[in-house]
């Protein structure tokens, strides 16, 4: 069971996004910017995005296709406009992340929480895709099918 498909260019993406710098050389928004861990803990996955600094009001999540989208958007907080910056380390504007979920989760049941800038999802497995025992039916043997 798998919580990520396979997204053979998801490394690609990441690589030029965080080679991509803006006309004023400060660091753009990119996937990295929304680092992410994710693990399974019974029937329950669960994911948690670091948003440091980002209204919870400010975060937008979608569902469609199996690809949950969640969206962000940090404000610079540069000063007046006559100040001076000496570093831009810390980026800003609208973060995106893609994250291919398998078949086997409830994509209707996702419950999503926010706290000291952490955006935790937790998605449960899909009843279909849970491990169920079968039961084997008997009949009692009858004499004819002893023959040989």
């Amino acid at each position: 069971m798998a919580l990520v498909r396979s997204d053979p260019f998801r490394d690609i993406d990441r690589l030029l996004q965080q080679l991509w710098r803006g006309p004023d050389g400060a660091a753009r928004p990119s996937a990295l910017a929304m680092p992410m861990d994710a693990w399974r803990s019974g029937d329950r996955f669960t994911i948690e995005l670091d948003l440091p600094g980002v209204d919870p009001d400010a975060v937008e999540m979608t569902v469609e296709d199996n690809v949950l989208v969640v969206k962000a958007d940090r404000p610079h907080t540069q000063g007046a406009d006559d100040d001076q910056l000496l570093i831009a380390e810390r980026p800003y504007g609208t973060f995106t992340r893609q994250v291919f979920l398998g078949d086997n989760l409830d994509t209707d049941n996702i419950e999503a929480t926010y706290l000291a800038g952490v955006l935790r999802l937790t998605i449960p497995v899909a009843p279909q895709a849970k491990a169920r025992r079968i039961p084997i039916h008997h009949e009692p043997e009858r004499a004819d099918q002893l023959t040989t």
